[in-house]
């Protein structure tokens, strides 16, 4: 049988007889030996795989788990703050801060997986989060121990307290701890800078639109813009923390004159001042006291200061018969501080006495705040939403503030009495009624939003104070100076190097400023002794067709503040200009213009700077004016070009 086996094997191995027995046997042992070899080898990498898939799915339940455990104590540290329920405040942030640290020490497990192609993105963007997240509950620590030594006091406040004092004990509370808030604002600040610099690494694009219903993109978004926001202002605004407590009315009670000016209708500090409301702010309440139309405080005034030449040729109406200026076009100064020194100063004449300062706002922060809301109610006036609508094809809010501030039809002044209005629209004086009660939704529906809506008030607000829709001037000098160091007393500031800001007014009564457009070039040649010589051009455009209400001939008087000294050597594109001259500081290129509907209007400037080119270094500074929207700007300087909208006052440095 043997024999017949080996006989049989022959052909196959190609052995001679059966002497060959030992190299049957190592022919057969090599054949197996290199199948195996062969499986061993083809094996590995499915043996690789498996292993590496069964890793990853541990570390991923481990994240999981642990994400969905920070989720829910974050959850539970959200409602603890909802509910003032601020004796579990701590003890929720510290739970949430352990499950964070769970969740770091998986994500650790994967983090050599930042250096894959594709795949390293998104877990260096879950590092960058979770950092982001360690330097927030971080801030919130430093908050939470602020409050700490009167958590019980607060408990007794909030949960004995009916719905009618629950404010003023949140206020009470609110002067104990203050100050402590105050004190550790550096730490806060230090904070925020940290979590902007870490979100800003995160890039919404290499993320889904959408996840189910949930808007992932938009709301990385918006909490990157917050936080950048957020960084550069608080940076900015140390100064004016620590005034806070005296502006708040914490030390004492403040009174405000608020003065709603309509960006539609520009004017050089925002708008036209159409109304106003007289508040007082004590512990951080706001109370209106009064609300009226300018119209009535300038029927209580005696103008005595000369207007300004392009109002009286301009508006002519009142000022036909009497070139002196009313309160209502006092704000002509591009400078804020300026323009409400004269302004108070002669509204003191009109009654206006005893207030700390003034607070000017616009009608697209009103806009900014709605949208951050979703919508506010007021009583006896309806829902205002920033909804578009078709009647205007803007915000219905915007709408229907326009619809109080400018009801259609003529509106006549007396000859005899240039003061007093002899013939108006029906319902004409019904728009001094809604700001204040506008101004106390608002107030009330922000301080009860939704703690996870927060974030979108914050920056509403931010965005208002740092693109200048919302103003202050103050008469304390120390909170002044902190107002004016933070970015919001719409000053026209000094700059060593080149300087531009662009001043529009509408003296046409018509809002059609709510479709103007605006593009800003600005050429800058440096010639060969070193001079140097720019050319701007302001491109103005209105898209909407003619309404005869929002939407007219814009008469626009345009004031352009370069660094004094400068020298004009062609200005084209104006109706009517005047001679250059100098105010605030600065030399001044001023003209007259109309733009229709449909339209558009080029002004050119072409003007040599005062000084030479001294070092590598060109500096140049911009200053937006209040009321405008960001607005397209270019800078063309030898090879260099930069394209930005602007929307708040910015330095620029180019190397030459």
């Amino acid at each position: 049988m043997r024999q017949k086996t080996l006989s049989f094997l022959k052909p196959i191995f190609g052995i001679g007889d059966v002497s060959n027995n030992n190299q049957i046997s190592n022919a057969k042992l090599g054949f197996k030996l290199k199948n195996r070899n062969l499986k061993i080898v083809l094996f590995s990498p499915f043996l690789f795989i498996l292993f590496f898939l069964a890793y990853l799915g541990v570390v991923a339940f481990e994240i999981y788990k642990s994400g969905n455990n920070l989720y829910k104590s974050a959850n539970l540290l959200l409602d603890s703050f909802r509910n003032q329920d601020l004796s579990n405040v701590k003890q929720n942030l510290l739970t949430a801060k352990n499950y964070l640290l769970d969740l770091e020490l998986a994500y650790n497990k994967i983090k050599w997986f930042d250096k894959l192609p594709f795949l390293g993105n998104y877990v260096g963007d879950f590092g960058h989060i979770i950092n982001a997240s360690k330097h927030m509950f971080d801030g919130l620590e430093v908050i939470v121990d602020s409050i700490d030594p009167n958590l019980f006091e607060l408990d007794k406040s909030v949960n004995g307290s009916n719905s009618a004092n629950l404010t003023d004990n949140k206020s009470g509370f609110l002067v104990k701890i203050f100050p402590s808030i105050v004190d550790n604002s550096d730490q806060l600040i230090e904070k925020i800078g940290l979590i902007d610099n870490e979100i800003s690494y995160l890039n919404p694009l290499d993320y889904p639109e959408k996840i189910g219903n949930f808007s992932l993109r938009k709301k990385m978004n918006d909490y990157i813009s917050t936080f950048g926001v957020l960084n550069m202002f608080a940076s900015q605004a140390k100064t004016l923390i620590e005034v806070s407590p005296y502006l708040l009315g914490f030390e004492s009670k403040r009174n405000y004159m608020i003065i709603f000016q309509n960006d539609k209708e520009l004017r050089p500090t925002g708008g036209f001042i159409t109304a106003y409301t007289l508040a007082k702010v004590e512990n951080g309440n706001f109370e209106p006291i009064l609300s009226s139309d300018i119209y009535d405080l300038d029927d209580n005034y005696t103008p005595t200061i000369k207007a300004p030449d392009p109002i009286i040729k301009y508006i002519k109406g009142p000022y036909t018969l009497l070139p002196n200026l009313r309160l209502r076009d006092m704000n002509w100064s591009p400078d804020f501080k300026e323009s409400m020194k004269t302004f108070t100063d002669e509204a003191k004449k009109a009654g206006i006495t005893n207030i700390d300062g003034i607070i000017a706002i616009d009608t697209e922060a009103l806009l900014k705040i709605v949208e951050a809301i979703g919508s506010v109610y007021v009583p006896n006036y309806g829902e205002y939403t920033s909804q578009i609508i078709s009647e205007c094809n803007c915000p219905q809010i915007i709408y229907e503030l326009e619809s109080f501030a400018s009801v259609e039809g003529p509106v006549v002044w007396s000859e005899n009495d240039p003061g007093k209005v002899v013939f108006a629209p029906e319902n004409y004086d019904d728009r001094k009624k809604i700001i204040g009660p506008l101004m106390n939704a608002l107030m009330h529906n922000a301080f009860n939003l939704p703690l996870e809506k927060t974030p979108l008030l914050l920056k509403a607000i931010i965005d208002s104070l740092v693109e200048k829709h919302i103003l202050f001037y103050v008469f304390d000098s120390a909170s002044q100076n902190a107002i004016e160091l933070a970015g919001i007393g719409g000053r026209i500031e000094y700059f060593q190097g080149d300087y531009l800001h662009i001043n529009d007014a509408n003296l046409g009564g018509r809002k059609s400023n709510l479709y103007v457009t605006q593009e800003v070039d600005q050429k800058i040649n440096v010639l060969k002794n070193n001079e140097i010589e720019k050319i701007v051009t302001i491109t103005y455009k209105n898209p909407e067709k003619y309404d005869g209400w929002l939407n007219s001939i814009l008469p626009n008087w345009l004031r352009v503040y370069v660094p004094e000294g400068s020298e004009l050597v062609s200005a084209e594109g104006f109706w009517e200009k005047v001679e250059p001259y100098s105010e605030l500081g600065k030399t001044v290129f001023a003209g007259y213009f109309e733009l229709r509907p449909q339209g558009i209007t080029k002004i050119t400037l072409r003007y040599k700077l005062p000084f030479v080119l001294e070092g590598d270094f060109y500096k140049l500074k911009i200053q937006k004016q209040p009321g405008k929207k960001p607005f397209l700007y270019r800078v063309n300087i030898g090879s260099i070009s930069e394209e930005f909208d602007l929307s708040t006052d910015k330095e620029f440095s180019y190397k030459i």
